[in-house]
């Protein structure tokens, strides 16, 4: 298989220089995606002679997809060997810790952006009916007893932010004008049009998910690699190293 092919990173700002570092975007529950992609990072990285191999996941693992319960699992095995692996926080994953920390405002959100395929995966069942009035109460209670506790600390230990050098790492991206120590979580997890039309300098280059394009994108202070994959089978990594950026997809 040959490299994929590669382009200059944007701007002034690089990895650190004994390290290739692979940005995985939002999986959404497609095991089967993230199978091949980290079969596809494996290949990648023997031509790269970094003596750090850094995987950083942007989040949103679950909801949508067929196999939130695998990805998890998948997450929580070892890994492709002689890899750091780095998890960050996305706002899907937010919901199911929310729904469990006894937010039931959140449950009908939850249920109509994904939150039903991520139950089924953990044998649940999201029907609301099946719960008369108080349904959530109900649903909360199922998903405790079926969400294992390695799964429920994989939740609970996600980080909001990652750094490599000059590359911020975060699920949705930053808002302009704001000093990274200053940073919202809630911004980290959720912000779109505001991020994303801004050409600000945060003083690094943001590589984010959270927002589905086509192809990935390359902006001059950012890079975003959602591609949809619960939906259009492409999960993408980004691959940075030195003055260069590439893209693994599936």
């Amino acid at each position: 298989m040959s490299p994929p092919p590669k382009e200059p990173l944007p701007g002034r700002y690089r990895p650190p220089a004994d390290a290739v570092v692979y940005a995985v975007g939002d999986i959404h529950g497609r095991a089967d995606l993230l199978d091949r992609l980290h079969e596809a990072i494996v290949r990648d990285s023997v031509q790269h002679r970094a003596k750090r191999r850094v995987i950083v996941y942007l989040g949103d693992y679950i909801d949508r997809g067929a196999d939130s319960a695998g990805v998890v699992a998948r997450l929580l095995g070892a890994g492709p060997p002689g890899f750091e692996r780095r998890f960050l926080l996305g706002n899907h994953d937010t919901f199911l810790l929310d729904f469990l920390g006894g937010d039931s405002a959140v449950a009908e959100t939850w249920m109509w952006n994904g939150g039903a395929a991520a139950l089924a995966s953990y044998g649940v069942s999201p029907a609301p009916e099946a719960y008369a009035r108080d349904w959530p109460k109900s649903l909360r209670a199922d998903l405790a007893r079926a969400l294992p506790p390695a799964h429920l600390a994989f939740f609970r230990a996600l980080r909001l932010n990652h750094r490599e050098g000059d590359i911020l790492f975060v699920h949705a991206g930053l808002r302009p004008g704001v000093p990274l120590a200053r940073q919202s979580r809630e911004d980290m997890l959720w912000i779109r049009h505001e991020f994303l039309e801004s050409e600000f300098d945060f003083g690094c280059l943001v590589v984010h998910g959270h927002t589905p394009s086509p192809e990935p994108v390359i902006r001059r202070n950012r890079i975003g690699v959602d591609t949809g994959a619960w939906k259009s089978g492409q999960l993408t990594a980004a691959v940075l190293a030195g003055d260069e950026v590439a893209f693994l997809q599936t």
